[in-house]
């Protein structure tokens, strides 16, 4: 597998099922959500229509299907004479997301402990007991992968399919500042020390345990919260990035890097 050592994601979130199923324009749109998800595509970069097609060996019919298909759930910002981006989130807009995300997430906990089949909750145990192997491997890209899949269990499990779809969309579009959080301090150890009780409650159908668990999981500290702000370039870098730095293709949080920043 391989992995983005700037951030540790692996490459391949999607499965090759999924891959192979619905249009076209629904197999560019999973395959541009996967390079986001890797770390390929950052907040700000450039998505060229021309690019994607010869890159995928399409038209551009089915890209600005796709580009359409993320632009309405918020993934991708489109923007007169300036083309598509990947979405950037300004400070404010991420903490609400993240709010938001919190009570999603709360929600498909509790419903997953009470509607989860017994095969469902083997293989969450069997995904946090691989989380927890990659942990102590010190594999980064391996743990990401593994934390995506174990909370995407828990929003199949819940049995609601508009929560679980809503849910994934917000993850996935805070999911690389998530990851970003995970390099600060112990983000990794105490992520897998809080799945440990959240599995746990899952797995024994405790739903009100599994919301709160999940919830407190999720929530951010006022430390944690001070990491995330200093993670992100302010408005200015954004603007400047666009439009004067070569690194601007890299994304406003890998240029920031690049120069010595976050």
């Amino acid at each position: 597998m391989k992995i983005d050592s700037s951030i540790g994601i692996p490459t391949s979130f999607v499965s090759n099922q999924d891959r192979a199923e619905g249009s076209l324009g629904d197999r560019l749109t999973r395959g541009i959500e996967e390079d986001i998800l890797t770390g390929r595509l950052l907040p700000g970069d450039r998505l060229d229509e021309r690019a994607l097609a010869e890159r995928y060996g399409v038209s551009r019919t089915p890209v600005r299907e796709a580009l359409r298909q993320l632009s309405t759930m918020g993934l991708v910002s489109v923007q007169l004479r300036q083309g598509a981006r990947v979405a950037s989130l300004e400070l404010t807009e991420l903490l609400e997301m993240m709010e938001t995300m919190t009570v999603l997430e709360a929600e498909t906990a509790r419903l997953a402990a009470r509607r989860m089949t017994p095969a469902e909750r083997e293989q969450l145990q069997a995904i946090h007991h691989a989380a927890a192997e990659a942990l102590a491997r010190e594999d980064t890209g391996r743990f990401n992968e593994l934390n995506w899949h174990l909370h995407q269990s828990i929003f199949q499990g819940c049995r609601n399919r508009f929560l679980a779809e809503q849910a994934r969309t917000l993850r996935l579009r805070v999911h690389f500042y998530r990851c970003y959080l995970m390099r600060v301090n112990d983000g990794k150890e105490l992520a897998q020390r809080q799945h440990d009780l959240l599995v746990s409650a899952v797995v024994r159908g405790d739903g009100d345990a599994a919301f709160d668990l999940m919830r407190e999981h999720l929530t951010l500290s006022a430390e944690r919260m001070s990491d995330l702000v200093a993670l992100l370039p302010r408005e200015a870098e954004y603007e400047r990035q666009a439009t004067e730095s070569p690194a601007a293709e890299l994304g406003p949080v890998a240029a920031a890097e690049s120069a010595g920043g976050a």
